[in-house]
């Protein structure tokens, strides 16, 4: 059995230390923001009448997010700010946190039907149901009479 071993006792760096030191294989920070908060995950699929975002985000209320479409671009959001304040021994202190992310979505353009967007938060999973306009909906085959 073969083990990869660090030596410590000289004074020129190995570019194997170099290329072991690195996170090449650590894909978990994949889903994190520069501030180290987690960014939700989301799962988006298109049907012939719609598409539905499935966004997870467990441990927050409805009134956290913001959902916005402008165009053809959808925005999902929530910026959260909590503040807690301890007291122990007639010392004090307030610790805050603060949270927030935001997902970006395309659509194609003159597709959604933006008056009959729903969107519901149950159970920490966010979901919206995006229709898409009348004449941008796919229609099933159909046959072509011959004349």
């Amino acid at each position: 059995m073969m083990s990869l071993m660090r030596r410590s006792g000289n004074n020129f760096p190995s570019i194997f230390d170099d290329f072991l030191n690195q996170d090449l294989f650590n894909w978990g920070n994949a889903n994190f923001s520069s501030t180290s908060t987690t960014i939700p995950s989301v799962n988006v699929r298109e049907t012939t009448d719609s598409y539905e975002v499935e966004m997870a985000a467990p441990g927050m209320k409805k009134e956290d997010f913001k959902v916005e479409l402008d165009g053809n671009l959808l925005t999902i959001s929530s910026s959260r700010e909590q503040q807690e304040k301890k007291e122990d021994n007639g010392y004090s202190r307030k610790e805050f946190s603060y949270q927030s992310f935001r997902r970006s979505f395309n659509f194609p353009k003159d597709v959604v039907d933006e008056d009959k967007i729903e969107a519901k938060y149950v159970d920490g999973l966010l979901r919206l149901t995006i229709p898409k306009k009348e004449e941008a909906r796919r229609k099933g085959p159909r046959l072509i009479n011959i004349s």
